[in-house]
């Protein structure tokens, strides 16, 4: 999951060196943390959320083939 969500983040940045993926785990899920530039930022979460949410779909569905659950935070 985690190499999923760097590749998407780094797809939409101006700066892909700043995308930094922190994953932990917490009882039966895993967060990932998700850091950009803070210029990035408003490209990451887009208009009133919308590609933060779309991320987060994905992500979502990706963890249901795996039947795990996968919380992405996105970091400021």
């Amino acid at each position: 999951m985690k190499e999923l969500v760097e590749v998407i983040a780094k797809a939409l940045v101006d700066d892909p060196e700043s995308v930094v993926v922190n994953e932990r785990e917490e009882k039966k899920t895993t967060v990932l943390e998700v850091r950009v530039a803070e210029s990035d930022m408003g490209k990451v979460i887009g208009k009133q959320g919308r590609i933060a949410k779309a991320i987060r779909s994905v992500v979502k569905a990706a963890a249901a083939k795996e039947d795990k659950k996968v919380i992405v935070d996105i970091m400021d």
